[in-house]
């Protein structure tokens, strides 16, 4: 799931007040693998819980509804999550440029600015360059009432549903194409453990770790969840 940064207010520039309300949520690489991530790992463990207590002709059906089912309500739920966090942290930063605007004097205002700043950061900027924060804040227009969210946010909790759901099928598909359960929930492990390597590769070169690296990581990490499933009678 993605994680908003805890403030809009960088080193040297500050978002404008109006922009605190219109700004458009991007969801990046981290974003995007992550929640492919948690799709892949919410299907994989499903199917295994399933598959410890399914059997008979129609158990391949069942275990492929079980994937679907189980990550088209995850992604629901996950969008719905992206909404609220995002109306949370915008309100978050309506409020900081309130109490900025509204401070008895400039030394209270540098003073909330610089605490709204990640900790590694505080240590970087000097109280001049917060003061043209401040300046900034003071001297730009109006800012709204309350938060609200816009097209540009549902167009990204579109996004993270179908993310999810659509991580679903690789690891579905085996149980449509075969009969034997068995073979088919190898194959599903299988693929998934090559998303998973794929999504760490991405991450890797975003990240700049390394591509190799960060996909072994991933795969390792999926292999633990796995060999978990499995000693759990999935």
């Amino acid at each position: 799931m993605p994680d908003s940064p805890r403030t809009t207010i960088h080193a040297g520039a500050t978002v404008p007040p109006e922009d605190a309300q219109t700004r458009e949520p991007v969801l990046d690489v981290v974003d995007r693998v992550s929640e492919m991530c948690f799709g892949l790992f919410m299907a994989l463990t499903f199917v295994g819980a399933v598959s410890s207590g399914t059997g008979g002709p129609d158990a391949s059906r069942t275990m492929m509804h079980a994937a679907l089912g189980c990550n088209l309500a995850w992604g629901m739920v996950d969008a719905v999550m992206f909404l609220i966090r995002t109306l949370a942290n915008r309100g978050q930063r309506i409020s900081l440029a309130l109490a900025v605007r509204n401070a008895n004097d400039q030394a209270t205002a540098i003073g909330l600015i610089r605490d709204a700043l990640p900790r590694a950061t505080k240590s970087l900027v000097t109280d001049k360059e917060l003061e043209a924060m401040r300046a900034r804040l003071a001297a730009a227009p109006a800012l709204p009432p309350r938060p609200r969210l816009n097209m540009a946010d549902l167009i990204g909790a579109v996004h993270i549903f179908f993310i999810v759901v659509l991580a679903t099928f690789p690891v579905a598909l085996p149980f449509v194409l075969l009969d034997d359960v068995k073979l088919a929930l190898l194959i599903s492990r299988g693929l998934t453990l090559a998303m998973l390597f794929a999504a760490g590769w991405a991450l890797g070169h975003y990240a700049g770790f390394g591509g190799w690296v960060t996909g072994a990581a991933m795969t390792a990490l999926g292999v633990v969840m796995t060999i978990a499933i499995i000693a759990l009678g999935g």
